[in-house]
């Protein structure tokens, strides 16, 4: 009678969040399962089936590929950039000096801010005439009256509009990575710090050999949280950049709105969302599998 009163209080406390889930995440999944193998322009009721045509043209659509392949490059160099960054920070940040207490009051502060103004505060950087860095790189103007002045154009290149925008994802969302693997550091026992030293190891190599291997799980959840914030980034691109230009910073999600909202075609669009969310999981799932151990061969 006890676990049955026990089984009985967990379901009755689970129920409505399990219920909200279903309602607002499920259903709507299921829904964009179904619209994808439609024609529909969204705004009229008149849909017409066609199948798995919306998933065939995404196949045959070069855009399609070329926005997978610029989310690639987003989580493959952005990823290992805030890696990087945020494990070194972090463990700088071990410290009780000026400088290490002045970093932490505010490395927090690109990713509390919203991201319309993160992309408005770059466009003003990457701007071709009052931009900082053009005012740093840029050609000064000619000395001869009346000539035009030449412009170093960052985000209306497309050679360099896409790495601009890694820069910038990578400033907004390094903050959260310090914030994990500083705790993550903060975790390993004092034991093993003092037991390290005593063996000799300082410096670079008891980072290499102490340090990181003991972060391997806290590195885990941190290329997962990538995966998902590359492969899901629409925001600051679209207000950057719109996909531009010509196409050079095409994203799967903008190219989703395009054809949402422009092109008016809900059932292509919604196959969009369904390859997007299959790469996700798929990527996700492929890392989870790989990382599964330790590098000692423990299980995760």
């Amino acid at each position: 009678m006890r676990n049955r009163g026990r089984t009985a209080f967990i379901i009755t406390y689970l129920a409505p969040a399990v219920f909200l889930y279903a309602l607002f995440v499920i259903w709507p999944v299921i829904q964009a399962v179904g619209f994808s193998f439609y024609k529909w322009s969204g705004l009229s009721s008149n849909k017409t089936f066609v199948g798995f045509d919306n998933f065939k043209s995404l196949f045959h659509d070069s855009v399609f590929w070329q926005a997978l392949l610029h989310n690639a490059e987003i989580f493959i160099i952005g990823g290992f950039a805030i890696l990087v960054i945020g494990i070194g920070i972090a463990h700088a940040m071990q410290g009780e000096g000026r400088f290490t207490k002045a970093l932490r009051s505010v490395y927090l502060f690109p990713n509390i801010m919203s991201l319309v103004v993160v992309a408005l505060l770059w466009q003003f950087i990457y701007h071709p005439r009052i931009g900082i860095i053009s005012s740093l790189l840029g050609k000064p103007a000619p000395s001869k009256p009346g000539a035009p002045v030449v412009e170093l154009s960052i985000l209306g290149n497309g050679d360099k509009a896409l790495p601009a925008v890694i820069i910038t994802f990578v400033w907004f969302a390094v903050g959260f990575y310090i914030m994990l693997f500083s705790a993550g550091i903060r975790q390993i026992p004092q034991e093993v710090a003092e037991a390290s030293k005593l063996d000799g190891a300082e410096g670079f190599f008891r980072f290499r050999k102490v340090t990181l291997p003991l972060l391997w799980s806290v590195g885990r959840i941190a290329v997962i949280y990538i995966v998902i914030n590359a492969l899901n980034v629409f925001a600051l691109v679209f207000l950057m950049t719109q996909g531009g230009p010509d196409r050079k910073t095409e994203v799967m999600l903008t190219y989703l709105y395009e054809q949402a909202f422009v092109n008016s075609d809900y059932g292509l669009a919604t196959a969009l969302a369904i390859a997007n969310f299959v790469v996700v999981m798929g990527v996700s799932g492929i890392i989870m599998r790989l990382t599964r151990k330790d590098p000692s061969g423990v299980p995760a």
